[in-house]
């Protein structure tokens, strides 16, 4: 693994529920050396946002967690975290997809986007000390060989769907340690506004107005103006005026 400690320490569990649920017990138990990765071939109680599932075929795409100890970062900027994993995502996908012609776009709040289908996903669930974060689980899931999505083919692709190219996931994997640990060197050093910059100028939907569903089955139309630092949603209405959502309490319709 060429990095400095993202991924230089591998636990591969062949078959696992959730890398992330794995992580947390973990850590529990024993102390965990910064930057360990868990990977898995087959994760079959995969977490994502708001209880969704994330189902993934047998060894055909990436599905880890990574285990971080942001201690430097105050609870209220935590999702940097969530930015600076997104653009890492970014970043892999524009190696190997020529973005003259796909569209790679990060979708709030944890989706990323090949033209407008889903390829991959991000879910960070964090430990706290105080006010501060003791350990941060980065769970991430990257479609990489998968062909066939079933019922979600319409929503859902993968780099093999959109090259007509096996990958080497060893690869794979060691590009996404690699770009992460690049993004969290960039927020150890308190880069935050050009973490954001970059993060808000791959986000999908900005300053165009999108259709929203909050969790009691309401509409609304509005249009996407910012992520605040808290990782709320900030939009404007058609009356101009300006509401934040936090994750939990809207679905972004694409």
């Amino acid at each position: 693994m060429n990095t400095l400690f993202i991924g230089k320490n591998v636990l591969f569990l062949p078959e696992v529920e959730s890398t992330n649920t794995y992580a947390i017990n973990m850590l529990r138990n024993v102390n965990v050396v910064d930057g360990t990765i868990i990977y898995t071939n087959n994760q079959t109680q995969g977490k994502g946002q708001r209880g969704a599932v994330w189902t993934s075929e047998i060894a055909q795409n990436i599905t880890l967690s990574v285990i971080l100890q942001p201690r430097f970062l105050d609870i209220n900027k935590s999702f940097y975290l969530s930015k600076i994993t997104a653009l890492a995502c970014y970043d892999v996908l524009t190696e190997i997809l020529d973005s003259s012609q796909f569209d790679i776009k990060i979708k709030w709040p944890n989706d990323i986007l090949v033209n407008k289908k889903k390829i991959g996903g991000v879910l960070i669930e964090n430990n706290l000390s105080g006010s501060a974060i003791h350990h941060a689980v980065i769970g991430i899931g990257l479609n990489v060989n998968q062909e066939n999505f079933g019922d979600l083919n319409s929503i859902a692709t993968s780099m093999k769907l959109q090259k007509n190219i096996h990958f080497d996931m060893a690869l794979i994997l060691e590009s996404i340690c690699s770009k992460l640990e690049k993004w969290y060197f960039k927020l150890k050093e308190n880069k935050l506004d050009y973490i954001h910059s970059n993060y808000l100028s791959h986000l999908f939907g900005l300053n165009q107005i999108h259709h929203f569903i909050d969790n009691s089955g309401n509409s609304l139309y509005a249009e996407i103006m910012n992520v605040e630092e808290n990782g709320k949603l900030l939009v404007k209405n058609a009356h101009n005026d300006f509401l934040s959502f936090d994750i939990k309490e809207v679905k972004m319709s694409m």
